[in-house]
């Protein structure tokens, strides 16, 4: 947010949001360490929702102290996610990025399968456990740091699709892992049209539709 009030570029951005996710991701595990039970899922959860609650309050700071009443504007809408502003050297930059992201996740498929069991379950079937998640968490981290730069924060995509297809397809990530992306990526498609042609003249910023849809959406998978 504050390389955005700045007015800085598409790579100083990518770098920045990159940064910040390794920030994030810092802040959870040592809260979750902190709690005495690292591995314990709940305090995961909890140490997300504090370190989510944490850089939200310094987003809040920095756009109320460092921002014009435009560039606010700017940077809540870029917040909200939004696709309008996306140009093609954004999307030279995205392609590469989210490919790779895929190719090593699915390099790793069987590992992603074995930690459906538990890291325990993993590391008696000889995968490198602590190895295996740095990587992951890097590169979705590196992969995500690169999307939110150029579209912003849309959420539940990645919470809502990659659930239902699991539903759908069962969990062996060789198909679940295509699948979610090309699910995500027709999912954001028709939420971007949807954005665009609900209110005449005016666009919605495309993470409100997500939100809209996915949050129900992903109550009824829980509930189910």
């Amino acid at each position: 947010v504050a390389l955005l009030g700045l007015g800085a570029g598409l790579i100083s951005l990518s770098v920045g949001a990159f940064a910040g996710a390794i920030a994030a991701f810092a802040v959870v595990v040592l809260l979750a360490r902190a709690s005495g039970s690292p591995g314990g899922t709940s305090q995961i959860i909890l140490a997300g929702i504090a370190g989510s609650q944490l850089f939200n309050a310094l987003t809040a700071f920095l756009i109320t102290q460092s921002a014009s009443s435009e560039q606010a504007r700017g940077i809540m809408f870029w917040l909200l996610g939004n696709l309008s502003g996306v140009r093609w050297p954004s999307v030279w930059l995205a392609v590469p990025v989210a490919v790779a992201g895929l190719v090593v996740c699915l390099w790793h498929r069987r590992a992603l399968d074995a930690f459906t069991f538990g890291a325990d379950s993993a590391a008696s079937l000889g995968i490198p456990v602590r190895q295996v998640q740095f990587l992951l968490i890097s590169c979705a981290a590196l992969v995500t740091a690169v999307m939110v730069s150029i579209v912003g924060s849309i959420g539940f995509v990645g919470l809502v699709i990659p659930h239902a297809v699991r539903l759908l397809l069962g969990t062996r990530h060789a198909r679940l892992l295509p699948a979610s992306a090309l699910g995500g990526a027709l999912f954001l498609i028709a939420a971007d049209v949807l954005s665009r042609t609900l209110i005449k003249g005016q666009v919605v910023p495309v993470g409100v539709i997500t939100a809209l849809v996915g949050a129900p959406v992903f109550a009824l998978i829980l509930i189910g």
